[in-house]
């Protein structure tokens, strides 16, 4: 699909300039100097030749066939070219002009055009307002970066050109090769999941590295993304993803999931690495262009220093990264070879005068057991140090037993030749033991992601015509949300366990339903007005009697009289005291470029303020389920508490699951909140308080 942007045959500059203060010199001179092995055309009505080299007029004026054309012109005289590009059946064009979209509407109303003209001469555009393009396996810089830089497995897009030149300075500086680098511009026409799916098919490619702005085709990056990670990791760096861009939504998930969560839902679905920051996304580019995943989490941290080594401990209980138990001969191993004051179990301390051999023989007998996946060397000089010597070792044994090996080295001068020297060897090294441990973090959860099944959803078998009926019933009302009767009914034909419930217009027919079905039971204020019961007094529980249920009744109407006066009333819902349990909300929103997106955490009426929640993009199955169970903060209120048994954890999965294919199967279906969803005992089931189902016009 892109070969033309990647392994063109021939190239034209449209623009080459003969001054050296211009874009297009810079363009020009660096396709020369990267060592292309086509021809390179200049295109220039003004100059007879540009570095020596004879200038064309225009395109049609080129002797040869273009396969790439890349366009610094100003941004009015694009079109023309792109309609040149287009009658020539040139392919591809890299238009790094800039006075688009990112000018305001004027300059938007020209890529319009733009986008049009190419599409109606089969172009494709990168750019506009872009950087340009590199390929080290082309040896090819067709960009205005000044560096070009080695050949290596990391392929990297940026929206931000700026960002994109220091990652070049990062990579020149570290050592680390590159294969392709492309600066995705204004995104006009060539997009991430392009590039994204075309890596996928691309060797050199061991892993994509992204600087994103802006996602617009949410679905179809999460399926980019997830097949390219069956080869190749993928790490991701939004911006522009704060809490503050998130919409103002009246449901509890959707005030909930911001930009921010939505992206990391996203990225979690593609099975890729979320950066937060800069140096993270450098951190985790060398941990997985330089090593191996791990086979599972299990680290053995190595150390001659044991304040380094409880801050590798803590960071690996934050990250979930689980310290290794060694097997007894392992230990025994180490006797035999360290000092008696040594540390022999994980971590590790060689002690502060330990040396290269020491560090070695260690390392060798660690990397031996069985319960080790993973390695980290952390080393503080000191008197006795061989800094440059043991980081040669550790890179021999890294290199010899293919275990996943980081190293962090401690300090400046004094164990910079040893940097070096792990650099020499494909070792990643950092400055603190934290940054050591968030990357091997990341990579224990690629490699973890890449051995779960995605066949294990469950069938529902629900029953699609009666939720069809309450959303047609609801439209045609002129309504967008769904009366609690019938989503309760929704609810029910998906099998999420509901209270018997019934609308009572008055307090006559509301003593019939309590006499029908027996107390105890709960009155909630019926009302399209009225979307959070409680802020206005509207819900009243624990109502055992006869008496007791004409006392709730008069709190109820005087509370919402009072309250909001002007408020449409139904009447009551009577419904079924739920047995009390574990309170957890469970929600869906509906992203317009990523879908539904399933909200996971405590519920309650504090669930806003507390914030404990994560997220995941549907569907969402058994497994991913659990892990977003394991995520919240509150894990160990369900887990069971100072003495209280367990909840049912399996009952919060299966409802999980059944929600998330409620919201899949009904596009309508814009927001939905079961909050709480009251969780029993372990084996006792869950059944959902209150529903709120919103919908689509």
């Amino acid at each position: 699909m892109l070969e033309a942007f990647f392994a063109p045959r021939s190239i034209a500059v449209v623009g080459a300039s003969r001054d050296t203060t211009k874009v297009g010199h810079a363009v020009y001179a660096n396709l020369l100097a990267s060592g292309f092995a086509g021809p390179v055309y200049p295109v220039n009505p003004h100059a007879d030749a540009v570095l020596g080299h004879q200038a064309f007029e225009s395109l049609s004026a080129v002797p040869g066939p273009v396969d790439l054309a890349v366009i610094v012109v100003p941004a009015r005289a694009v079109v023309p070219v792109i309609e040149q590009c287009g009658s020539l059946g040139i392919g591809a064009a890299i238009v790094v002009s800039a006075g688009f979209r990112e000018t305001g509407p004027e300059g938007a109303a020209l890529e319009r055009q733009l986008v049009d003209t190419a599409s109606r001469g089969g172009v494709r555009i990168l750019g506009p307002n872009c950087l340009g393009l590199i390929s080290t396996a082309s040896c090819m810089n067709a960009s205005f970066a000044p560096i070009m830089p080695a050949p290596g497995g990391i392929s990297f897009l940026s929206q931000s050109g700026a960002l994109g030149t220091a990652v070049l300075d990062w990579a020149a500086g570290e050592g680390i090769g590159l294969a392709h680098f492309v600066s995705l511009g204004n995104k006009a026409d060539v997009s991430e999941v392009d590039l994204i799916e075309a890596w996928t098919r691309d060797e050199s490619t061991d892993v994509v590295v992204a600087y994103l702005e802006g996602i617009t085709h949410g679905r179809e990056f999460v399926e980019a993304a997830a097949r390219l990670g069956e080869r190749a990791p993928l790490i991701v760096l939004m911006a522009g993803s704060s809490e503050a861009g998130a919409r103002a939504v009246s449901s509890h998930t959707g005030s909930l999931a911001g930009s921010k969560a939505v992206y990391g839902a996203a990225v979690e679905k593609a099975g890729a690495v979320a950066a937060d920051t800069v140096q993270e996304l450098f951190d985790y580019a060398e941990g997985f262009s330089r090593q191996p995943l791990p086979a599972a989490t299990g680290v053995a941290i190595l150390t001659n220093a044991g304040g380094p080594a409880i801050l590798a401990t803590d960071a690996c209980e934050v990250s979930g990264v689980q310290l290794a138990r060694f097997d007894p001969g392992t230990i025994e191993a180490l006797r035999e070879v360290l000092p008696p004051a040594s540390a022999f179990y994980n971590p590790v301390d060689v002690l502060g005068d330990a040396d290269a051999t020491r560090y070695e023989s260690a390392a060798r007998i660690l990397a031996r057991d069985p319960g080790v996946n993973s390695l980290i060397v952390v080393l503080t000089p000191q008197a006795m140090t061989e800094a440059a010597a043991t980081a040669e070792a550790i890179g021999q044994v890294a290199r010899e037993t293919g275990i996943t090996t980081l190293a962090v080295f401690m300090g400046d001068r004094t164990v910079a030749e040893g940097v070096q020297r792990l650099k020499d060897e494909g070792v990643p090294t950092y400055p603190f033991p934290e940054r050591a441990v968030a990357t091997l973090a990341a990579m224990e959860r690629v490699s973890a992601r890449r051995k779960r099944s995605a066949s294990d959803a469950i069938d529902p078998h629900a029953d699609r015509s009666i939720v069809r009926a309450a959303i047609d019933h609801a439209r045609h009302a002129g309504r967008t949300f769904i009366t609690e009767a019938s989503a309760q009914r929704i609810a029910s034909a998906y099998g999420v366990p509901v209270p018997w419930a019934g609308l009572a217009r008055d307090r006559t027919s509301a003593h019939d339903l309590a006499a029908k079905h027996g107390y105890p039971i709960v009155m909630k204020i019926a009302s399209p007005d009225i979307l959070h019961k409680s802020d206005v007094g509207g819900i009243e529980l624990g109502i055992h009697s006869p008496e007791a249920l004409d006392a709730a009744y008069e709190r109820i109407m005087g509370n919402v009289r009072r309250r909001m006066p002007d408020a449409t009333i139904w009447g009551v819902t009577v419904q079924q005291q739920v047995p009390p349990g574990r309170e957890v909300i469970i929600g869906v929103d509906r992203d317009p470029s990523f879908g539904p997106v399933l909200m996971f955490g405590l519920g309650g009426v504090y669930v806003e303020v507390l914030h404990d929640v994560t997220f995941r993009l549907c569907p969402v199955t058994p497994s991913d389920a659990r892990e977003m169970i394991s995520e919240i903060r509150g894990l160990g209120i369900l887990r069971g508490a100072r003495g209280s048994a367990p909840a049912d954890i399996d009952a919060i999965v299966d409802v999980i699951c059944r929600v998330s294919a409620l919201a899949l199967d009904f596009e309508d279906i814009m927001e939905l909140d079961i909050n709480p969803l009251i969780v029993g005992e372990r084996g006792a089931g869950a059944i959902a308080a209150d529903i709120r189902i919103g919908i689509g016009g």
